[in-house]
């Protein structure tokens, strides 16, 4: 009997001890996802599509954290600051990550104190004017901010981020001044350009407003073609230096440990095909494409690298 009663006591212990690992595994409690942009805007909707879909599939709340400012570079500095257990991540983009580190002193190092989760959206940057603008096409943007030196108001959706760097570059080429008016996220810059505070903007939601028949798509600043005015040129087709390509995904500390990695690479791919987001993407026209940890740790290594050479050859500050 008690030979027995020490083998149950035994197998009592071990499932004990196969309840408190399973407990223990990651994710066990509440994550939260911070997004360094203002609500309403792309960074803002695809962070809570995610923080839903990823919390169904984990079977954990995810909560969405709105910390902005710096652009963008407040919300992912204190996700870099962060203990380093996947429970605090950060929504990024191309700007805050490969761009503007390059021009001020970002409280993190992209390369040293984040770890990349995985990208799921490469995003298209049309540059828009409203729809009823007299200017028809970028040879006739241009030709204005010559013949009107500092009139022409324009904006994007981050300063100093890859589309502010990529218009800048269009004008140094040109030989033009036009006048950058900041504003914290896209969809602040949006209702601007339809309210008539500035004459042009480089933003994501431009797919969806031109769609809307609200604005009229002149170029594309990223690589590829947009696909809601494929007619469009990319700025690189244009003849001008830059059109860097945009991603959205995610980051959290340096050093996150290899279990939760291992989680995100399992779940986003799920997200990224749901229906949910399927039909999220489709209004927003992103395009697609998700990246595990170690792919997307090598597209943001490559960018950062090749920004910081273009950056310098552009001279911007």
């Amino acid at each position: 009997m008690r030979r027995i009663a020490s083998v149950l006591g035994g197998l009592a212990l071990a499932v004990s001890m196969l309840g408190t690992a399973a407990a223990d595994g990651y994710p066990s409690k509440t994550i939260t996802l911070i997004c360094p942009y203002s609500a309403g805007g792309g960074g803002d909707t695809a962070t809570r599509i995610v923080a839903k879909l990823a919390g169904d599939l984990m079977g954990v709340q995810i909560n969405v954290e709105n910390k902005t400012g710096g652009g963008a570079t407040i919300g992912i500095g204190a996700a870099a600051k962060a203990k380093a257990d996947g429970y605090t991540l950060s929504f990024i983009s191309t700007s805050p990550i490969t761009i503007r580190p390059h021009m001020m002193d970002a409280p993190y190092h992209p390369l040293e104190d984040l770890s990349y989760v995985g990208q799921i959206v490469s995003s298209n940057q049309p540059l828009i004017v409203r729809a009823d603008s007299e200017w028809k096409t970028l040879a006739d943007v241009i030709a204005y901010a010559k013949a009107n030196p500092g009139k022409l108001r324009w904006s994007t959706s981050v300063q100093r981020g890859g589309p502010h760097v990529a218009v800048e570059a269009m004008f140094g080429q040109e030989d033009v001044t036009a006048t950058y008016v900041p504003f914290r996220g896209g969809s602040k810059v949006l209702a601007a350009l339809l309210g008539g505070t500035i004459d042009l903007a480089m933003i994501s939601e431009g797919n969806k407003a031109t769609l809307d028949g609200q604005t009229r798509i002149l170029a594309e600043g990223t690589p590829g073609r947009n696909p809601v005015n494929p007619d469009a040129p990319t700025l690189t087709e244009a003849g001008y230096p830059i059109a860097p390509a945009i991603f959205f995904g995610f980051a959290g500390p340096a050093n996150l440990p290899d279990e939760v990695l291992a989680k995100w690479d399992e779940v986003l791919p799920k997200v990224v095909a749901s229906p949910e987001f399927q039909k999220l993407a489709e209004q927003r026209k992103w395009s697609l494409k998700h990246a595990g940890s170690a792919e997307f740790t090598k597209i943001v290594t490559m960018d950062y690298e090749a920004a910081k050479k273009t950056i310098a050859e552009i001279g911007m500050k």
